[in-house]
């Protein structure tokens, strides 16, 4: 690594390479190539660094994000309009009924049929996202576990509306102590489908877990890059993008989608601003603390992906915007080095 101009970082690798030029690279279509994995927090240029990667590199976009999955929810969720796709194709994008609580291992095994199938047209793949744990799932499946139980998630989302994720952690903390020492107490969704699976099985999780099913041959192809722009500009460009998706009509949006049947307890509308428009129109919140609300969670969320992601120890990190004419050249440098 010392030889591609790069410094240890806590067991990860930050990029330092300076004054690089643009390099294209012929495309190329070898399944022995790295499937490049573009991440970072939200609003650091994941999409525009992938659609340069694709561009450069000859490839395609598969989606690693959580919300623009589904169809229907657009504006808080930053999906790529054709103009910033640029003719790159794109995938796993827009293509879930929003009433459908999509899961992880949903998308892993997606994404592992798109791979492949991408790869079997001699095009590169570009993952891109920053959903690390539908990530992490493609390279650690796990272990196969019962469908959601509609009515016992409700269950238990109702717990965490009236007493809060800490409640729940402690239920979890009682009956499967392993499980809840890996678990953050704020990481309500995933306590949940422990709590779940202890009722649905009568197993702990932490027993079942290990019993997981092979990666795919691919996987040890996967290297991931993460973004890291300066803190401040991250959260004012966070703060201003929250109040552009709400003057672009998030309201009207919300109240077609309720209108058109999509549940308000489901994933699709738990996320980012959604669920506090929500509040707003039960007359929970006023608009303006809504809006606060809204860029309160979404500065959480991008802190909460930065930590995730300096967990993977063979992450490769770039200060900067993936907008940023520089940083795109840096990352493609490095990818092209380890071709």
């Amino acid at each position: 690594m010392r030889g591609h101009g790069f410094r240890s970082l806590g067991g990860a690798y930050f990029c330092t390479l300076s004054n690089c030029s643009r390099i294209s690279s012929v495309p190329t279509s070898s399944k022995d190539q790295p499937i490049i994995a573009v991440a970072g927090p939200t609003a650091s240029g994941k999409t525009a660094l992938g659609v340069f990667l694709g561009e450069e590199l000859g490839g395609e976009v598969v989606n690693f994000d959580s919300v623009q999955i589904y169809r229907g929810i657009e504006i808080a969720t930053a999906k790529p309009t054709a103009e910033e796709r640029r003719g790159i194709p794109h995938h796993l994008i827009d293509y879930v009924d929003p009433n459908i609580d999509y899961t992880a291992a949903d998308w892993a095994k997606d994404a592992e049929a798109k791979i492949r199938e991408i790869e079997s047209r001699k095009k590169r793949v570009i993952l891109v996202g920053g959903t690390g744990f539908y990530l992490r799932t493609l390279c650690r499946p796990l272990f196969e576990s019962p469908k959601t139980d509609p009515k016992l998630r409700e269950k238990y989302r109702k717990l965490h509306a009236e007493h809060g994720p800490e409640y729940l952690h402690a239920m979890l903390a009682k009956f499967d102590p392993q499980a809840a020492e890996n678990l953050p107490v704020r990481d309500h969704v995933r306590v949940i489908r422990a709590l779940e699976v202890i009722e649905q099985t009568g197993q702990q999780i932490s027993v079942l877990q290990p019993e997981r099913p092979e990666p795919p041959d691919f996987a040890e192809r996967i290297s991931l890059v993460v973004l890291s722009p300066p803190r401040d500009i991250l959260y004012e460009k966070i703060n201003a993008r929250t109040l552009e998706h709400f003057d672009a009509g998030l309201v009207d949006e919300v109240r077609r989608l309720l209108a058109d049947g999509v549940r308000e307890n489901g994933n699709a509308l738990g996320a980012h601003a959604y669920r506090r428009v929500c509040e707003y129109l039960r007359g929970e919140r006023s608009l303006e603390n809504a809006i606060e609300k809204s860029q309160q969670d979404v500065r959480n969320y991008a802190k909460r992906q930065l930590t995730w992601f300096r967990k993977e120890s063979k992450a490769v990190w770039f200060e900067g915007f993936g907008g940023d004419r520089e940083v795109a050249a840096k990352v493609l440098k490095y990818v092209n080095n380890i071709a």
